[in-house]
């Protein structure tokens, strides 16, 4: 029943939109795939959830590499419904969980990985929300500027992870290092280090057909870096890579992803002096002939049911970035 909805859907939609015929691209990201539901990610899909976002993709899209894409859309070839499969930062389970579920409905994907954190390293996000999931006490964060937290249950440690976060994404690196350091230093158990990728799970990515991609090495926001620094991060994160796997990077992924808020225009003519064919952000929307091929769109429903996963995605294909 549900798949006659979807195939009925897939084909009133876009003449109600009228994207029907359109050249339309949708990069869809995601960071993690969990082997199970993780109260403080709930946002993160669980292979189950996946799998099923996957069996749509297949079943109603026509999923493509990044490279395929690209070279179509440029061609004015790109097919209906084209979409291409992105990870962002590197975490090992997009090997060892995603991976499987990508070979089974046959989906091309990208990894754009930040360098510096591979091999037993932790993302600071990371560090802030696995120490927090540890703790049960009160917690007074005020001399870092951040507030009081009291966390006895679930949803108060994942309110005080979200509300810390967002506070120190953007400070400069050295306060936020700071800040992290601090909580860090609160943890009442060992912090995991497997949660990135190891070189071989990167060369095991690669062999597989999926395209490797750089994301700097510190995950830095580029905006609040001189040329000098987000040269540095953005030109040591690909030559990194490209000794690991012996293939050219080609593709590039700014962190966090808004021009203007996170990266900055001459950090453009970075990206293509580094050698980059290509680079994504994080705007909502669709990408089409016409745009920006180093700022291309990508967008990923947060839905839980796959009704509305699906319907979103066709949705999504009304924002056309240029």
């Amino acid at each position: 029943m549900m798949q006659c909805i979807f195939k009925a859907l897939s084909v009133v939609v876009p003449f109600i939109l009228k994207t029907k015929g359109k050249q339309h691209l949708s990069i869809l990201i995601y960071h993690r795939v969990l082997p199970k539901y993780d109260f403080m990610r709930p946002s993160e899909p669980t292979v189950e959830e996946f799998d099923w976002q996957m069996s749509i993709i297949s079943r109603y899209f026509n999923p493509l590499s990044l490279a395929d894409a690209l070279e179509l859309m440029n061609r004015g070839e790109l097919p209906e419904n084209a979409i291409c499969v992105t990870f962002d930062d590197g975490y090992a389970d997009n090997e060892s969980c995603a991976l499987p579920i990508l070979k089974k409905w046959h989906i091309p994907a990208t990894v754009f990985i930040s360098t510096g954190f591979i091999n037993g390293g932790r993302m600071w996000n990371d560090t802030v929300v696995e120490t927090l999931k540890g703790i049960d006490k009160h917690l007074d964060l005020q001399k870092l500027g951040l507030g009081e937290y009291t966390l006895h249950d679930q949803e108060s440690k994942k309110i005080a992870a979200q509300e810390i976060l967002t506070e120190i994404k953007h400070r400069e690196i050295e306060s936020r290092a700071e800040a992290v350091e601090f909580i860090e230093s609160l943890a009442e158990h060992t912090l995991p280090r497997d949660l990135m990728l190891t070189d071989q799970q990167i060369k095991n990515l690669s062999d597989a057909g999926v395209e490797i991609g750089g994301h700097t090495v510190s995950h830095p926001i580029l905006a609040k870096l001189d040329n000098a620094q987000a040269k540095q991060e953005i030109f040591d994160g690909k030559k990194c890579l490209e000794n690991i796997i012996n293939k050219k990077i080609k593709y590039f992924a700014y962190p966090n992803g808004k021009l203007g808020h996170d990266y900055l225009e001459n950090q453009i003519r970075i990206v293509k002096e580094a050698g980059f064919e290509a680079a994504v952000s994080t705007t909502w929307g669709v990408s089409t002939r016409n745009s920006d091929c180093y700022q291309l769109a990508r967008f990923t429903p947060w839905d839980k049911r796959a009704d509305k996963f699906f319907l979103r995605l066709l949705l999504n294909q009304k924002k056309v970035k240029f």
